[in-house]
This record gives C-alpha cells, sequence and structure tokens, in this order.
C-alpha cells in the first residue's frame, strides 16, 4: 500500500490528507489496438507511467500529489473496426472526466492533473471540452498537457515528432521498461517499420487507421524499442505534466 495512491487509501487516510494542498493526477488511456505486439491497454502503461513520474517531480518541488485509478475507457474511433477496442462517445467520456472533477472538488482537493497517453483527435478534443467545461462551472483548475501541441510534443524524439508514433518505437520502449512482459517480443521482432504518419493522415482527413495506413494498427518501428529510451521517455513525460502543474500553480 502507498499513500501516493488514492484508490488504496481508506476514506480516512483520504480525510486526514492535507487535500487544500494536494494534487490528485487521473491517468487516462484507452482500450484500443496497439499492434500485434502490445496489449490493449498500452496507453493506460504509458499515463500511469506518466503520473507517476510527475507525482516524483512534483515532490521534488515541495507539491504533494495521489494518483487516481486509471480511466481506461475513452473515444477510440480511430481503432473501433479492431477486435476488443472499446471506443465510448464524446460526450460521456467529457461527462465521466468533468464528474470526476466535481467530486475531487467537493472533497477540497488544489488541482486535478491529467496525465493523457491517447492521442486520438477526438479523444483529445474531449479532454478539452472537459478542461473548458470545468472551468466554466467554477470547479477546481483541471491540467491538461495535451502532447500533440507545443511546446510538449518536441521533447519527444523523431519518431513522436514525425506522427509516425503508435505502437512503434516510442511507445514500445515505455511499454518495455514498465511491462515486459506484456510485450510479445517475437512478434515485434519481425515487424518491418511503418513511416505513415498518423498526424497527416489526420490532416488529409483519415478516420481509422486502415485509412491512414496502418491495418495492423502500428506506426513507427517497434524494433528499434529499448527500455532504456523507454524510461527516459516516462522521465521526459512526468516532467511535462510537473512543469504544467506548476505553471498553473504560480499564474
Amino acid at each position: 500500500m502507498t499513500k501516493d495512491e488514492l484508490g488504496q487509501l481508506t476514506w480516512e487516510e483520504v480525510r486526514a490528507l492535507d487535500r487544500g494542498r494536494t494534487i490528485a493526477i487521473l491517468p487516462v488511456g484507452a482500450i484500443e489496438a496497439h499492434g500485434p505486439h502490445l496489449p490493449l491497454e498500452t496507453d493506460g502503461i504509458i499515463a500511469t507511467a506518466m503520473a507517476r513520474a510527475g507525482a516524483a517531480q512534483l515532490a521534488a518541488r515541495g507539491h504533494h500529489a495521489v494518483l487516481l485509478p486509471a480511466l481506461p475507457y475513452t473515444v477510440a474511433g480511430f481503432a473501433a473496426a479492431f477486435p476488443g477496442t472499446i471506443s465510448i462517445s464524446h460526450a460521456a467520456a467529457s461527462v465521466l472526466v468533468v464528474d470526476i472533477a466535481r467530486s475531487l472538488t467537493r472533497h477540497g482537493f488544489r488541482l486535478l492533473a491529467i496525465a493523457n497517453a491517447h492521442l486520438d483527435p477526438e479523444h483529445l478534443e474531449t479532454l478539452d471540452a472537459a478542461v473548458r467545461m470545468a472551468r466554466s462551472i467554477d470547479l477546481l483548475p483541471v491540467v491538461f498537457p495535451n502532447l500533440t501541441q507545443k511546446p510538449w510534443g518536441s521533447r519527444l524524439g523523431d519518431e513522436f515528432k514525425s506522427g509516425a508514433c503508435h505502437a512503434g518505437r516510442f511507445e514500445s520502449s515505455v511499454v518495455i521498461a514498465e511491462r515486459p512482459e506484456l510485450v510479445r517480443d517475437e512478434i515485434r521482432a519481425g515487424l518491418a517499420a511503418n513511416p505513415q504518419s498518423l498526424a497527416t493522415a489526420i490532416r488529409d482527413g483519415k478516420t481509422t487507421f486502415e485509412e491512414a495506413g496502418g491495418p495492423r494498427a502500428y506506426f513507427g518501428d517497434p524494433r528499434a524499442a529499448d527500455a532504456g529510451e523507454g524510461r527516459r521517455t516516462i522521465d521526459i513525460l512526468g516532467g511535462i505534466l510537473a512543469e504544467a502543474v506548476v505553471a498553473e500553480l504560480t499564474q
């Protein structure tokens, strides 16, 4: 049991927290296809690693944070045709995040930070909408560093910046670092690099992985992934989250 994970605490332990000074971090992912070599919960694994690293970096700056249980269900339209993917509506996902913020506000938490690792464009708009809604009804501040926007994305390596980064080197490295037992390495070793850019496909109006040139639901180079890069990426992701939170707190 750790006092940094809300779901492992009792209600009396939460009551004893200095909630007015405590940051709640919500890891957000999706249950969706990530190539033939990574598990459906890949985004949640990455988001949770980002959240833990962010909490550690916030602690080093004198801020206390607790991790909420990861949110695994959201809009996942790009992967919807692949068996196992679970996609819910934009409206349902947005209201769910707002209601989480509403509960945290009721209990006196200082701020909600979203550690997000799912980059489906409709999902990103869902989170943006939730932040706007929370602000409009005077809930606690909600911080969401969108990795696809400046300045964050420029810190995450060439594959990420190319847009060919779904279940490729970027994501595979993090899962290898965090949950190596879940990676199908014998399959990963035989996958050719797929340089098709999801970012370009989205700008061109494509709406599925298949249309974007990813018939096996991966983009980038899974074979180039390694644990060392994964650990470095997690540290960068944690730094992004911590920096966004500190910026909000100092406004």
